[in-house]
């Protein structure tokens, strides 16, 4: 066998002691089912959104997205959970109560779930001249994707399932370019405008009829430590934007801070302290130079 063969296979033996190889280990969710799921939540949410729904009735349309859901993720939470019992060495019969719990919930907000959205899609609409209509919002706005896969992620990320809401809300990022932590909490009537670029952390809260524009971050400014150097998982960290605020296009806001109600922040604002309500944003106009382009002869 080849030297750098010999190398490679060692490595893994390494990695292994520090958890990076999956081998051995009950199966994961895979990168195609969660893109599955992601997308029959988008079509439970907006029904006949690919098909028309081929002339059936909306009741039945509706029932059966339900069931074909409800299938996918149970099988889905089920491999999340089961994959963490393996790495705590706990009981097996806890992932089906733990899966039956999280799936019971999540069904259970669902009905509230697409009330939110629909008045999220009509933000789009009323903040957006360029919309036509709300079909158009629907079918082409990329916010419309990320923000329905994060409502439902962020169910599944308070209850406690592992893995699954993660990577959902990858997927919606790798599909808009839009990162939203499935953490996140987000009030009704919100709108990303373009959305490339747009980044919400875990911790960050935002409230009601929130307008954002493309390359916006909600992001951390320091990571708080324990007395042995280690960051502390979950700790208030991103920040809280109050109801009517509207953040235009590369503004950073970082640390744990509040925007407050109706302030309006000006595109590449840079935001480390909080910001009192009714206030406007920007930054220096800076220089514009002019100069004549000489060609060379």
């Amino acid at each position: 066998m080849n030297d750098y063969y010999e190398k490679f296979l060692n490595s893994f033996e390494r990695i292994d002691k520090e958890g990076a190889n999956f081998v051995g280990l009950k199966p994961l969710p895979s990168g195609t089912c969660v893109e599955t799921c992601a997308n029959e939540i988008i079509e439970l949410m907006f029904p006949g959104r690919c098909d028309g729904g081929a002339n059936q009735p909306i009741r039945e349309v509706v029932t059966h997205q339900l069931q074909t859901l409800k299938w996918t993720l149970t099988n889905l939470i089920f491999l999340s959970y089961s994959h963490e019992c393996e790495e705590q060495r706990c009981p097996p019969i806890e992932n089906r109560k733990n899966t039956d719990a999280a799936v019971e919930t999540l069904f259970e907000a669902l009905p509230q779930i697409r009330t939110i959205i629909k008045k999220d899609v009509q933000a789009g609409f009323d903040n957006d001249p360029a919309a036509t209509d709300i079909h158009d919002i629907i079918l082409s706005y990329p916010f419309v994707k990320a923000i329905t896969i994060h409502r439902v992620a962020h169910v599944l990320f308070k209850v406690g399932v592992p893995l699954l809401p993660r990577m959902l809300s990858e997927w919606a990022h790798s599909n808009t370019g839009i990162d939203i932590h499935p953490g996140a909490l987000i009030g009704e009537s919100f709108f990303i405008d373009h959305g490339t670029g747009v980044v919400i952390g875990e911790t960050s809260v935002i409230g009601n009829n929130v307008k954002i524009y493309q390359g916006v971050t909600l992001g951390a400014l320091t990571f708080p430590k324990d007395e042995r150097g280690n960051i502390i998982k979950g700790a208030k960290r991103h920040p809280t934007i109050k109801d009517n605020v509207t953040i235009y296009a590369n503004a950073t806001i970082l640390g744990d801070i509040i925007i407050g109600e109706n302030c309006v922040v000006g595109s590449s604002s840079w935001i480390k302290a909080d910001v009192d309500p009714d206030t406007l944003v920007t930054i220096s106009n800076p220089e514009i130079i002019h100069k004549k382009i000489i060609k060379k002869k």
